[in-house]
């Protein structure tokens, strides 16, 4: 493992996995049990071609490669994160391997290649700009608000990046989940898997996980 220079604010987590070591910062967004749960639900393939939107801190392509995934690239905005993450995964020996692309994910085709990608995978802001409350943090309010994407520009990106029968897998909320179907519709995603998660066994889900493919019946 590399060397690692913290910035103010910045610490290194132990992913506790094959000893990969991940920089956050106390003041940024931080990773939650949200993506460590995609990134173990998304469907393996041997030498697949990844691409992670939104991936904050680099915590996907991270898990991913932990699994075995040997190309994944992530697409931040906020250049602080982007930068986070590409020195997490310098840090881990993985640079040539995981990749992040300082970028608005609507713009992806413009520097990824269209209907290319086996798999692309997406923690999204969970919440419209018309609900609950937004911090005052600006890059944590575009973390968890549809402030600069909204879920429609997300799927839109994915079916735009995936090849005929790549997935898509996404978690979010389950009160937006017709929504969601309605979209991946929309986009010829065709529905394949879907998990409900439950914080406690008697509590009723507060996440759902789906997976569709592309121009699956």
């Amino acid at each position: 493992m590399n060397k690692v220079c913290l910035k103010v604010n910045e610490r290194l987590d132990d992913l506790l996995i094959k000893k990969l070591k991940i920089i956050q910062d106390e003041t940024e967004f931080c990773f939650s049990i949200d993506a460590v749960l995609l990134s173990h639900f998304t469907t393996f393939k041997n030498k697949a071609k990844v691409v992670d939107l939104g991936t904050g801190t680099g915590i996907i392509p991270l898990l991913l490669s932990a699994r075995g995934f040997n190309e994944v690239v992530g697409l931040e905005l906020n250049p602080k994160t982007a930068d986070m993450a590409q020195r997490s995964f310098a840090l881990n020996n993985l640079s040539d391997n995981l990749k992040v692309l300082n970028i608005d994910l609507k713009e992806a085709t413009t520097y990824l290649q269209a209907n290319h990608y086996d798999i692309v995978t997406c923690n999204p802001p969970y919440w419209s700009k018309d609900q609950g409350k937004i911090s005052d943090n600006k890059n944590i309010a575009m973390a968890r608000h549809e402030l600069t994407v909204t879920l429609e520009e997300i799927i839109k990106t994915a079916r735009r990046l995936l090849k005929y029968h790549g997935r898509f897998s996404m978690i979010h909320l389950p009160e937006r989940l017709t929504e969601i179907m309605t979209l991946l519709a929309k986009y010829k995603i065709e529905p394949k898997r879907l998990q409900l998660v439950q914080p406690f066994i008697n509590k009723k889900p507060n996440l759902i996980m789906i997976e569709g493919i592309v121009g699956a019946k």
